[in-house]
């Protein structure tokens, strides 16, 4: 573990975090984390908390966060579609090898209903794609 804290610390929500300055150069060697702003990662707003007047480089530290964040919630995005896929994979055996009468009639139609609902957009986007392509 690396006994270099970070200058900044973001606590996150759901829709972007909390941004905190990292002090340890005080009388009682604590570690001290004051809040500096909050971000909003959907819409990019970075609002300073209280009365606070963000400096560039907290300015610069809130972007390459933004940046770094968005990077990874879209691979977390990725990996739970490709995570669904694999879901569909071990339902289908389920189904085939598994599933007793009682269960299938508790599943089956929701089932059907989101597969028609998700096969109804992967076609049509599909279309979408190849019509751009021509």
């Amino acid at each position: 573990m690396s006994t270099e804290l970070p200058e900044y610390y973001f606590r996150v929500r759901e829709n972007g975090a909390f941004v905190f300055k990292v002090d340890t150069q005080n009388r009682h060697r604590r570690i001290e984390m004051d809040q500096i702003a909050v971000v909003n990662i959907r819409n990019g707003d970075v609002k300073p908390h209280g009365k606070r007047t963000l400096s560039n480089a907290d300015m610069n530290a809130i972007q390459d966060w933004m940046d770094k964040r968005r990077e990874l919630l879209a691979t977390r995005e990725i990996d739970d579609i490709l995570r669904s896929v694999d879901t569909l994979n071990h339902t289908a055996h389920w189904v085939q090898t598994k599933a007793e009468d009682d269960q299938l009639e508790m599943v089956t139609d929701s089932l059907l209903m989101a597969m028609h609902d998700l096969r109804t957009l992967l076609v049509r986007k599909k279309a979408e794609r190849l019509m751009k392509g021509d």
